[in-house]
């Protein structure tokens, strides 16, 4: 027999499952649809195909707050001959010939009362895919970060599941597992 109590929690479980079925997967995906950008880049083929290092592009990640962005300089480096003569580097080469960084659009953020240094992270070994996700099979980087109904759904009627990446939650199951700092103003101001 069934109690007042039972028939509740049945409930909430049933509810989580079909909307856990009902939405799509969330964080960092192969795939996801990212913002235009105003040169088509594919990490697919630099950090995939050809395996450039993350912070060959993003060498602020070691020693900033943020990863930075490759200069048109860098970029050049390689195509003043690879490729050079595709619309994409002829793009590139408008930008270094009139002295203009390129124009890219944010693709990450984190709220203004956060604070995250790619540091501190680079140097302990936490890999870019660990946030990001796998770039190197990505075309097009695109991010679905936040809160998440689902996940918030399925906590709360005790089910474990992953956070959503850079969230609060997920970003402090890391900091758990790897027995970093939980201390509040690691991140916060």
């Amino acid at each position: 027999m069934w109690t007042k109590a039972g028939v509740g929690v049945l409930g909430l479980v049933l509810l989580a499952v079909l909307l856990f079925l009902a939405l799509p997967p969330v964080g960092p995906q192969a795939g996801a649809a990212g913002p235009a950008q105003p040169i088509a880049f594919s990490h697919k083929l630099h950090a995939g195909q050809y395996r450039i290092d993350c912070q060959y592009c993003h060498s602020d990640a070691r020693r900033s707050e943020y990863a930075g962005l490759p200069s048109v300089t860098r970029c050049m480096g390689c195509h003043k001959i690879t490729a050079a003569d595709t619309p994409e580097i002829k793009k590139l080469a408008e930008y270094l010939a009139k002295q203009e960084p390129i124009p890219w659009v944010r693709i990450y953020k984190v709220p203004e009362y956060v604070y995250f240094p790619h540091k501190p992270h680079v140097r302990a070994g936490v890999a870019c895919q660990t946030c990001h996700g796998p770039v190197q099979t990505m075309d097009v980087v695109g991010a679905k970060t936040g809160q998440n109904l689902a996940n918030d759904l399925l906590n709360l009627v005790g089910l474990a599941w992953t956070s959503t990446p850079l969230t609060m939650g997920w970003c402090v199951e890391c900091h758990t597992a790897r027995k970093a700092t939980l201390e509040c103003t690691t991140c916060h101001h």
